[in-house]
């Protein structure tokens, strides 16, 4: 096998996403159905050192990068000793390159000890910035919340603040304009994501999703747009608001995949390692791993989990099947 995680068509993975928790204090419309989905059985998450290690050997074949996902990561208790732990790993590179994707709750108390354990920038999703709304499609009444996150995350001095919203037809669309002003305002960057299927309820419908086009087009109704490209395998398109240094990003997984240049990897909470969001196979790493397997062996498991990593998520394709698991299961 060679050194790192290369798959057959060439692509190099370095970006690992690893979930600290299925669980989420919000159930979000598109994610999940109201009473939520059958959490994972506790004595089947990874502890923080079985996570560290195996962020160890990921980082032994060439991970520079691990993003920390949920569900709600900072859901897990010790989300903060996680952070230390895994910035304290060197890569040859310098310092591992760790963030993290929340919703933001509990930034207001953690947003400080975060940062002090070594992560360097978040995520937070924001889909909508009504009331109302935000009650609607989260089913909680938690907007007030989320802003305040977004505050603590900016004070405390995280660089960048990425804010994300999944546009959905006859839901939120009207607010792409007002997301954008919103984020430029505050020196945020704003990220829009198309509806992908990886709901819990599999109530996904491609006619309820507002292609990265119709995104573009209502920012551009707006705002003066120049081309940006793409930065490396991130999965944005990047465009530049004409006059300033902000910027705003497309994610168009379902219209424009980004598939050939993918360099992700997941391990989820229950120590499943996932050569793409949208695979139905997994290579089992916590048998592996509480088994007594060493790290060579570990290594192995998930160079050869990478081997097989098709050369699309095949959403087009008439043959497509959602993977059983929802987005919360995964880590996104």
């Amino acid at each position: 096998m060679t050194a790192g995680l290369v798959d057959r068509f060439g692509r190099v993975h370095r970006d690992l996403r690893i979930s600290l928790t299925d669980r989420c204090s919000l159930r979000c419309t598109y994610c999940m159905p109201a009473d939520g989905v059958p959490w994972l059985a506790s004595s089947t998450l990874l502890s923080t050192d079985e996570l560290v290690r195996l962020a160890r050997v990921a980082v032994g074949l060439g991970v520079r990068e691990v993003r920390l996902t949920g569900g709600e990561p900072l859901l897990r208790p010790d989300a903060v000793d996680v952070v230390a732990a895994l910035a304290a790993l060197e890569t040859p590179d310098g310092p591992l390159d760790l963030s993290l994707t929340t919703n933001a709750l509990r930034l207001p108390a953690l947003a400080a000890p975060l940062r002090d354990a070594g992560l360097a920038r978040v995520n937070i999703s924001l889909d909508t910035l009504q009331r109302a709304r935000f009650l609607e499609l989260t089913r909680r009444d938690r907007l007030a919340d989320t802003l305040a996150g977004i505050e603590a995350a900016r004070a405390v001095g995280f660089a960048p603040v990425k804010l994300n919203a999944l546009i959905m037809r006859g839901v939120n669309e009207d607010e792409i304009a007002d997301l954008v002003s919103f984020a430029v305002e505050r020196g945020l960057e704003m990220r829009f994501i198309e509806h992908m299927p990886l709901d819990g309820g599999h109530t996904w419908r491609r006619e309820e999703m507002v292609t990265g086009e119709e995104i573009l087009a209502a920012v551009a109704e707006r705002f003066d747009l120049e081309a940006l490209g793409h930065d490396g395998a991130a999965p944005a398109s990047l465009f530049r608001i004409a006059g300033t240094s902000a910027t705003v990003g497309v994610i168009a997984s379902v219209t424009r995949a980004f598939c050939d240049r993918c360099d992700r990897v997941r391990l989820t909470a229950d120590g499943q390692f996932r050569n793409c969001l949208f695979a139905h196979d997994e290579s089992d790493l916590r048998t592996l791993l509480r088994s007594g397997a060493d790290d060579a062996r570990l290594a192995e498991a998930m160079q050869a989990c990478v081997a097989l990593k098709r050369p699309g998520h095949g959403i087009d394709d008439p043959t497509f099947v959602q993977p059983v698991r929802p987005m919360s299961a995964i880590g996104g």
